[in-house]
């Protein structure tokens, strides 16, 4: 009886139109009425009309300060446009939800669990927001390990530039980073902390050291990326990392400290059509906007 209660009482106000909201969101972001109307396809005198009603009729508040044909919110606008932004958020998630019944099921992905931190944050934040009932599951390994998976519909490896495969996503270029408390001259042997004898970044570290004739080591080893910073954090050895990976606490190590230069490594998507969907379509293309940010 209090949930009917509750909607009895909600029946008491006035309703606000979407396309009201939408409009008024436009005019905020775009700092007056006519390139509003630009934006949600309405004419300036139109746009004027809806928010007079708007301040006039349903909240009886007034939303805008107007500047010649600069307009600004008033506190009261700057309330309504937090509530604006979310029930246009709901709106959208409603009917990409209802209307594409087609869009719910299960996706699994493949990815070096560096790319996780970096990039796929982001990435999935807004998918789920566009699509909240589809299930992600993720699955960490090395670019090698994950090419020979026939279980993943969606898998983002690491290539040289001669063996490109699928879809590119980015070029990165490859640096040595050290904490920086490392100090180079100490070490007759430079201590390496790698992912693995098998890894690509492993292999180009030591070519590239041997080409000098620099000493090194294998000192740390392990297939956690996050355990490898932890040991270069501490000052204990050097890693070779993607430039767009390398956190502020570290820093770059180039030709003025005697490391030689890196080859450039390749992104890429893989798309497993055994496994292809409406669903593995759209978030591919997510994987493929938000590699390029």
């Amino acid at each position: 009886m209090q949930y009917i209660s509750e909607i009895d009482d909600l029946s008491d106000y006035p309703s606000i139109d979407t396309e009201v909201l939408r409009t008024f969101v436009a005019i905020a972001d775009q700092g007056g009425f006519t390139r509003a109307g630009e934006q949600v396809n309405r004419t300036q005198s139109a746009v004027s009309m809806q928010m007079k009603r708007l301040e006039e009729d349903v909240l009886q508040r007034k939303l805008f300060e107007r500047d010649g044909r600069q307009v600004r919110l008033t506190p009261e606008g700057q309330v309504l446009l937090g509530y604006a932004r979310r029930i246009l958020k709901l709106h959208s998630e409603v009917f990409n939800t209802l209307r594409e019944p087609h869009m719910v099921g299960l996706v699994r992905i493949g990815t070096p669990d560096d790319y996780v931190m970096r990039f796929l944050p982001g990435i999935l934040k807004q998918f789920s927001k566009a699509y909240p009932l589809i299930q992600i599951e993720l699955h960490c390994e090395s670019s090698t390990v994950l090419m020979q998976r026939r279980d993943l519909a969606l898998t983002v490896i690491s290539r040289e530039p001669t063996k490109e495969v699928g879809e590119l996503l980015r070029t990165e270029r490859m640096v040595w980073a050290a904490a920086p408390c490392f100090c180079v001259d100490e070490h007759a042997a430079l201590p390496l902390a790698i992912s693995g004898p098998d890894c690509l970044y492993t292999q180009w570290a030591c070519s590239a050291l041997d080409a000098i004739g620099r000493d090194y080591r294998l000192a740390y080893h392990s297939s956690n990326v996050a355990a490898i910073q932890a040991v270069v954090n501490a000052g204990l050895a050097v890693m070779v990392s993607m430039e767009s990976l390398v956190t502020e606490d570290l820093r770059v190590l180039g030709s003025d400290q005697g490391f030689p230069s890196l080859p450039s490594m390749n992104l890429h998507l893989l798309r497993n059509p055994l496994m292809a969907s409406p669903i593995t379509a759209c978030l591919a293309d997510y994987i493929i906007e938000g590699f390029r940010l």
